[in-house]
């Protein structure tokens, strides 16, 4: 049985891994949702100081508070920048790093650095109070090219009666690397991309997919929308279950 730490992307706290931690756990897996710094049942927690080194300091705590080792390190989308870091700073403690419908950040690079320039200025035009990053529309995140395969209108009015405003400062602060976490086996669980086609990119060096080349990768693929935790919950599990059964090299 394997210890997964599950990190969900921007605006979601750990309520949006639910379908998934139940069958993890029905299987006998030990599962650690987590809800970052002023997201979700923790929004109070924080202000403008709330950035991403907080993040990261919240999945390193969790791994330590608790414990874990031979940790499975899952993050969904924008989770990829906080993972990332703590995969950095507590390496001996993972097992796997494991990015669903994302991927690793590199040194000095912030997750609003790999927006498009255009979804980048309106998300930026959209912050309140100068610290607070509130959910777009569905028909912005459609016209910036994410996925919304497989969420009906009842998953997306929960979708949005849940989500939580983003600290904007966790977004824009560049991730800082010291090299810990670059030899960890990892995986890429694809959704919004046919894995016929993150491959292609791969071989063709686009910047944001040459780093899955090394041979640490495992390549999966789970046809989907962007939120495969809503629209494909079991077969999520599924694949992260198969992942984590994996020899670690």
């Amino acid at each position: 049985m394997s210890t997964f730490v599950l990190v969900p992307g921007l605006w979601l706290g750990a309520w949006a891994w639910d379908a998934v931690v139940e069958p993890l756990r029905a299987a006998g897996h030990t599962v650690h949702p987590v809800s970052l710094t002023g997201l979700a049942e923790r929004s109070g927690e924080g202000g403008s100081d709330v950035g991403l080194e907080t993040h990261i300091t919240d999945v390193t705590d969790l791994v330590t508070r608790e414990d874990l080792w031979e940790v499975i390190l899952v993050a969904h989308s924008g989770g990829a920048v906080p993972v990332t870091g703590a995969a950095d700073r507590v390496p001996e403690r993972i097992r796997r790093v494991v990015y669903v419908d994302s991927g690793p950040i590199s040194d000095g690079v912030a997750l609003s650095d790999l927006w498009e320039p255009g979804f980048r200025t309106l998300l930026e035009d959209s912050v309140v109070d100068g610290h607070r990053l509130p959910l777009p529309s569905f028909e912005d995140f459609r016209a910036a090219g994410t996925s919304l395969d497989g969420l009906d209108g009842p998953a997306l009015a929960r979708f949005r009666e849940r989500a939580t405003d983003h600290p904007a400062r966790a977004v824009r602060e560049p991730l800082h690397l010291t090299g810990g976490g670059e030899e960890l086996p990892k995986a890429l669980v694809s959704c919004s991309f046919p894995l016929e086609q993150v491959r292609a990119m791969i071989a063709a060096g686009h910047p944001y997919f040459t780093a899955l080349a090394g041979p640490a990768w495992e390549l999966r693929e789970l046809p989907t929308g962007h939120w495969p935790m809503f629209s494909r919950p079991a077969g999520t599990a599924a694949v992260l279950a198969e992942l984590a059964a994996l020899p670690a090299s």
